[in-house]
């Protein structure tokens, strides 16, 4: 499923969220997954947006050979405090042997994603960036500075 305009492909291996700042307000994937996805009964979204971890997802990018542009959980937030500790390194160990594709990893939760940060193997084919929806937000900025994992840095209007 593709909900974002600026990749080629989505990848969610994790669903649900919940709002952590005025970023939030207007959530695309919030309003899909309490929308359309729950009217068209995709099996994803039966808890509707509370966070879901789809494990037999993990290996999907494993599977496409043609080199794309992935936004890892696009339906979520690949740093949400309730994903274990765990998931997250399966997930980035899957895109750290995937050298054939781009994946664009965005948060807002640049706490958890610096506290994790040592822990994780950044391969040279990972964007990194936080979202800054209000100057209020730019220490997110900092934090993915002290990563020193920074490829680019995404200052959107909404998520």
């Amino acid at each position: 499923m593709k909900i974002v305009e600026w990749t080629e492909q989505s990848w969610n291996p994790v669903t649900g969220c919940n709002k952590i700042s005025s970023g939030c307000a207007n959530c695309y994937a919030k309003e899909a997954a309490e929308g359309y996805l729950k009217r068209w009964k995709n099996p994803r979204y039966t808890n509707g947006f509370n966070l879901t971890l789809h494990d037999d997802l993990l290996e999907l990018p494993m599977t496409w050979k043609k080199s794309k542009q992935i936004f890892p959980c696009s339906m979520s937030d690949i740093f949400h405090e309730d994903i274990p500790s765990d998931f997250i390194r399966k997930l980035f160990d899957i895109i750290n042997r995937c050298p054939q594709h781009t994946f664009i990893v965005l948060t807002k939760r640049a706490n958890r994603m610096l506290k994790l940060s040592p822990t994780l193997r950044w391969s040279e084919n990972i964007w990194l960036g936080v979202t800054v929806e209000e100057a209020r937000y730019t220490g997110r900025i900092e934090k993915l500075k002290q990563t020193k994992q920074l490829i680019c840095s995404c200052v959107l209007n909404h998520c």
